[in-house]
Order: structure tokens, then C-alpha cells, then sequence
């Protein structure tokens, strides 16, 4: 689990740091995390294709708010939980508009720490266990998050998928059957007959491919560019 902090406070934000790895040796977590003085450098890594399972932000920074940042890693990650720790409560009902998870008002406990990210692993790990086919690969079973799967396509006999972290599972299936478990979520497109599509990894899409966050390139099959980009604004339009 990558997870990301950002405060122009330094010591708030080294508050948080260690806040995070009492908690990571607390609850045996597996997981890393980033800190970010400001909200600039942020939204640059994520620019590069970094992503991160969670975002820890303060509102009240100069410059570059909190919610701008929000804001900005919702334009990349439409459903990744964000966390605001702020010293003002004046944002809480905008903070809806960009779907926050939380609003924790500081100072930042150890108690209130732990007890906002006990509920939020729990509410992602129900999520999680919803969300997820199982396939069998050359490695064995195993379980494939909806949202760690950034597109699938087929090559000869095989089925590959590829992973938000890089990872490629290589899989015997029909094609035909991988469609029909993918498409009863929402958020995938067929642009060709040997590729589905993750929407939620979506950068951009031009007359012959899709560019995904992660760099990949994907063909799209001759006279359907405007279907797909159709099909994506109403996926957008709906997150709204």
C-alpha cells in the first residue's frame, strides 16, 4: 500500500510520518509512504505516474491549497481515499465536492490517527474483497483487484493482465470469457477486439490509441474513436 502525506508544516508533517509508522508497526501493515512539503510536488509525481492507495493532505497551505490538490489527483484517480487534517473547519462541506473520505481536525493524536485509519482500511478491504475476479495463472490462483487491473489483452492462446504496479499475469482463457467478467464493471471499454480497458487509467485518447496513466499505449480498432471517447465522457460524467 503506497500512501501519500503533504503539509507545509514540518512539523506537521513530521507529526504524521511517524504517526504512519506507529501505526504500519501497530497493525503489522505492509506499506510505504511519501511526504511532500507542499502541494506542487505532489501533483508533479503524480504527473511521472506515481500513484498511491492513499492521500493524506492538509488544507490550509500557501500558495497551492489542499483542496486544489484534491482537486488536481481526482483529474488522475477518481476513487483512491483522501484524508484531510486540518487546523480549520471552514472546508468540510466543500471537501464533499472532491469526495474526501475524512476530515480530521488537528491537532493530529495518536488516538484520533489510528482510529480514522482502522475505519478506512476496513472500509477498503470490504471494497476490495467485492471488487476482484480470480484467475488462473502460470504462478497459480490468484485474486486480481478491479482497481490494480489497468487493461487486459489477448496474444495467441493467452490472456496477459497488466498490473497497476508493472506486474503481468499471464493466464489460458478465452478472451470471450475475460470480457464477460470484466464488463459487468463499469469502468472498462473494449477499443479493439484484443484489449479491455481500465477507465479509471485512462490519459488520454486520440484517433488510433489511448495513452494510459501508466504509459502503456492501446490501439483503437479503425471508426471507433468516437464511441470510446464517447463511452469515457459518460464515465466521467457519472464520477462527477
Amino acid at each position: 500500500m503506497q500512501i501519500a502525506v503533504c503539509d507545509d508544516n514540518i512539523d506537521e508533517l513530521s507529526n504524521m510520518v511517524q504517526l504512519l509508522d506507529q501505526y504500519r508497526v501497530s497493525r503489522n501493515l505492509n506499506c510505504e509512504y511519501a511526504a511532500f512539503p507542499n502541494g506542487f510536488e505532489l501533483i508533479s509525481c503524480l504527473t511521472k505516474g506515481k500513484r498511491f492507495d492513499i492521500y493524506c493532505l492538509d488544507i490550509m497551505m500557501p500558495g497551492f491549497t489542499g483542496m486544489d490538490v484534491a482537486k488536481e489527483v481526482r483529474g488522475f484517480d477518481k476513487t483512491a481515499p483522501i484524508l484531510f487534517f486540518t487546523s480549520s473547519p471552514d472546508f468540510a462541506f466543500e471537501s464533499y465536492s472532491v469526495r474526501a473520505i475524512n476530515y480530521i481536525l488537528k491537532p493530529v493524536t495518536k488516538e484520533k490517527f489510528f482510529v480514522t485509519f482502522d475505519e478506512l482500511l476496513e472500509q477498503i478491504k470490504a471494497e476490495k474483497d467485492d471488487d476482484a475476479i480470480v484467475v488462473k495463472s502460470s504462478e497459480g490462483i490468484k485474486k486480481i483487484l478491479i482497481s490494480n487491473l489497468v487493461f487486459a489483452e489477448v496474444l495467441g492462446r493467452d490472456v496477459l493482465y497488466h498490473l497497476r504496479s508493472g506486474k503481468i499475469t499471464e493466464c489460458s482463457e478465452s478472451f470471450s470469457s475475460v470480457c464477460d467478467k470484466l464488463m459487468k464493471y463499469g469502468c472498462f471499454i473494449k477499443p479493439h477486439r484484443s484489449y479491455l480497458v481500465n477507465m479509471q487509467y485512462v490519459d488520454t485518447i486520440e484517433n488510433h490509441q489511448i495513452t494510459l496513466q501508466t504509459r502503456a499505449v492501446v490501439p483503437i480498432a479503425q471508426g471507433k474513436t468516437k464511441e470510446i471517447k464517447k463511452r469515457y465522457l459518460n464515465y466521467q460524467m457519472e464520477g462527477e
